[in-house]
């Protein structure tokens, strides 16, 4: 097994990242550009449909695997998002974290641009920059991961996020971490398979975690999907979205799978909890 990244080297690394980028464009600047975008796109209402709706997660590395697909600019992710729109894809989420993911924001503003769909920001947020810079760059959802904020942080975030009309997904993968989110204020939680720090599937998490949760908040279930049957085993155990990446990006047809993970989270035997 690969060795596992510590939580506090992929803190120092996004931090480092941040001002390297803040050095370029002030807060200031970045903080201004975003306010005057035009409004995030409805992310709840995408989440909220009857079934179980669909994230595909566009990305062209995983850590501890390396390189999954070969998409060698934003405008090939583009391509690539137009077509999982086509086939029915709700949302989309776009890493654009550089170290380990190979991503960047240009790629999810191509992405955004090529489809009409709300935008996911899949990165490690630690810092208020990176929220009013992932506006700018198109995102209506920013996901932030509980592990690696303190309680202080994380509810500074989530108020940070909120506050530009975009959704916060407040990233989960144990009991506890379940009690911070929900302490901070968040209504959508993503019940993470894969480990923080090691190549480490927890399939069971969701199962595990979901009877914690308030009825009212929105339930995803990030990771461990591969076939149409494992969409089906999340939604009966309450799963409002499912989020693929990996199964999607490295299927022999994307746009093939994708279409059949659509079909079976809007079939009418898809258990579902929406009214």
């Amino acid at each position: 097994m690969p060795a596992p990244i510590a939580v506090e080297n992929i803190l120092r690394a996004a931090l480092d990242d941040v001002a390297a980028r803040e050095a370029v464009v002030s807060f200031q600047d970045v903080k201004a550009r975003s306010r005057s975008m035009a409004p995030p796109r409805d992310a709840r209402a995408a989440l909220l449909r009857t079934g179980c709706s669909v994230i595909t997660e566009l990305k062209r590395a995983v850590p501890f695997k390396g390189p999954i697909a070969n998409l060698e600019s934003p405008q090939a992710m583009a391509s690539l998002a137009t077509k999982l729109e086509e086939v029915g894809v709700h949302l989309m989420a776009c890493q654009t974290e550089r170290r380990r993911f190979h991503g960047s924001l240009e790629d999810m503003a191509a992405a955004r641009e090529a489809t009409t769909v709300p935008m996911v920001c899949r990165d490690v947020i630690v810092d208020p920059y990176q929220i009013h810079e992932a506006r700018c760059y198109g995102a209506d959802v920013v996901t932030l991961q509980v592990a690696v904020l303190e309680q202080a942080r994380l509810e500074s975030l989530l108020d940070r996020t909120e506050s530009l009309g975009m959704v916060a997904l407040l990233e989960v993968r144990d009991p506890q971490e379940v009690d911070r989110a929900i302490q901070a204020g968040g209504t959508v939680v993503g019940v993470n398979a894969w480990s923080v720090t090691s190549d480490e599937l927890h399939r069971e998490a969701f199962a595990d975690i979901v009877p914690g949760l308030p009825e009212s908040v929105i339930r995803i279930a990030v990771g461990g999907v591969q076939t149409s049957k494992e969409l089906l085993k999340y939604a009966s155990f309450g799963a409002d979205a499912i989020m693929v990446g990996e199964s999607v990006m490295t299927a022999q047809s994307p746009s093939a799978m994708a279409r059949s993970l659509v079909a079976t989270g809007q079939h009418p035997a898809c258990p579902s909890r929406k009214v």
